[in-house]
């Protein structure tokens, strides 16, 4: 088995078909076929369904696709280790990022690295948590941005920043006349969610789930839920990060929450065998340029992360 052939078979499973990938390998389908079905014959084992439109991984062919993925992603960092220290930063770094950090950073992330760091490739793509985890845990991404902890044994989270959560209400809500409202007060209205869809959640649905701050924003965008409150009245949740997003005549409609003041953390996650120290050294540089400094983390605020 080669790592050629590893990467002709994650070829197979992007494409889904014999005749793409080989394009894209360089190859003659012929070819290709014939080095997949020797690795097939050395591991005794059927690595895709071939009658399946369009072509398959088996159920074991699922399993070694995902560690040749992992294998691959070491080899890479093997690569990495050994250049040398003074080598111009280079290569792809690969982020994904939770759609509540994705615009309050995205922007500012790419034209921190565009100018200070020309060599490197930044790719960023947006998710929920889970796939996030998920896409740390097959190497196919290098590091994300998430809020909350780490709860997996192969993956380690820096914390970024912290900040707090603001009430958004549109003027016609009686709330709109307090200067501040507890999060008891919060509980008992109808708030704008985006879990499951945008939805407008009622008291009682809110008191008896699984209610946290972060869920208020599964798989949607904070400007969305202010621009419902805008067109529709009531109120939503926003991260203290995006209060500076929205425009000026729209200040007046956040509020802080207190009794107590609700708060998370956002963290830069990556694989416990990420070793290139150098390029998330770039990337909390960049978000220490982006983020103001009484959000940051202690660390991340004093300078260079060590692994």
């Amino acid at each position: 088995m080669t790592l050629q052939q590893l990467r002709y078979i994650i070829a197979i499973d992007d494409y889904r078909n014999f005749g793409k990938a080989a394009e894209a390998c360089d190859l003659t389908q012929s070819t290709l076929s014939l080095m997949v079905k020797k690795m097939e014959n050395e591991l005794g084992v059927l690595l895709f369904d071939r009658n399946a439109h369009p072509v398959a991984p088996t159920e074991i062919g699922r399993k070694v696709i995902d560690q040749a993925k992992i294998v691959l992603y070491n080899v890479g960092q093997i690569e990495e280790m050994t250049r040398s220290e003074k080598e111009t930063l280079s290569g792809p770094v690969r982020i994904a990022l939770i759609s509540t950090v994705a615009p309050v950073l995205m922007p500012g992330l790419f034209k921190y690295i565009g100018e200070k760091h020309p060599g490197l490739s930044l790719q960023t793509e947006e998710m929920p948590s889970a796939a996030i985890n998920e896409k740390l845990r097959r190497a196919e991404v290098d590091m994300g941005i998430l809020a909350g902890s780490v709860h997996d044994n192969g993956l380690v989270g820096i914390p970024l920043y912290h900040e707090r959560f603001f009430a958004y209400i549109s003027p016609d809500n009686p709330l709109f006349s307090q200067e501040s409202i507890t999060t008891d007060t919060i509980l008992k209205q109808p708030l704008w969610i985006i879990r499951n869809g945008l939805r407008r959640l009622d008291p009682l649905e809110l008191r008896y789930s699984d209610f946290t701050y972060e869920n208020f924003f599964e798989g949607g965008r904070v400007g969305i839920l202010i621009q419902v409150v805008n067109d529709n009245g009531g109120i939503t949740i926003i991260p203290e990060t995006h209060t500076d997003l929205i425009m000026f005549s729209q200040q007046k409609c956040l509020r802080p929450i207190v009794d107590p003041v609700p708060q998370r953390t956002v963290s830069l996650v990556i694989r416990n065998d990420y070793i290139h120290e150098a390029k998330i050294n770039a990337v909390v540089d960049a978000i220490r340029h982006i983020i103001p400094g009484q959000l940051l983390e202690s660390t991340v605020r004093r300078g260079q992360l060590s692994l």
